[in-house]
């Protein structure tokens, strides 16, 4: 896979995977469709000519001719600088990926004899990741005969979402999972 951004400023706009694959872009000679309706460099409307005329018509304003819309009837090129187009592309992804938010999914473990303190202080932590914007996996672990005895667990578990009811909502109802009861719970709005 070749990248432009790599030939034009040696990968100084953005790092080589968050550049955009040029394999796809067909400019230039590589439009092989029989008729193209062109857009100008000042956004004016060409018409439907041959890619010949277009070439002949970009080639006389120093620009290259780009396929901007593939799948259109006839598909629809426009006269401009290849590279400067890259750019901006590359320059608009790397924007959309800065304004993403990535859910991180914190888990806090507990047992069914967890005492007063350690729940307290467990709590505490997951009221804190929901105020960081975190989601937060509870999780109670049974080993052995404590399986046996899953009412204890259960009720920390509804302990535990009565006391974190006014900052969590609850995207997952507490339910057993092999050997453990897990909820999820996810900041309120």
């Amino acid at each position: 896979m070749r990248h432009l951004c790599t030939q034009l400023c040696n990968n100084e706009c953005l790092p080589r995977e968050e550049c955009i694959s040029v394999q796809n872009i067909r400019i230039n000679e590589r439009i092989r469709a029989k008729e193209i309706r062109v857009i100008g460099d000042d956004g004016s409307q060409l018409g439907v000519i041959t890619p010949a005329e277009a070439l002949k018509a970009a080639k006389e304003q120093n620009l290259d001719l780009v396929e901007v819309s593939p799948t259109a009837t006839p598909p629809v090129c426009k006269i401009m600088d290849y590279g400067k187009y890259v750019y901006q592309m590359n320059k608009r992804a790397h924007e959309a990926k800065k304004n993403q938010k990535n859910i991180i999914i914190k888990e806090v473990k507990f047992r069914p004899n967890t005492d007063d303190h350690d729940y307290e202080f467990k709590k505490n932590n997951i009221l804190r990741f929901l105020k960081e914007g975190d989601k937060v996996k509870a999780v109670i672990t049974f080993r052995g005969r404590e399986i046996s005895h899953s009412e204890i667990g259960r009720r920390l578990m509804d302990r535990l979402m009565v006391d974190v009811a006014d900052t969590a909502a609850i995207e997952t109802r507490p339910r057993m999972e092999g050997f453990s009861l897990t909820a999820v719970l996810a900041p309120k709005k």
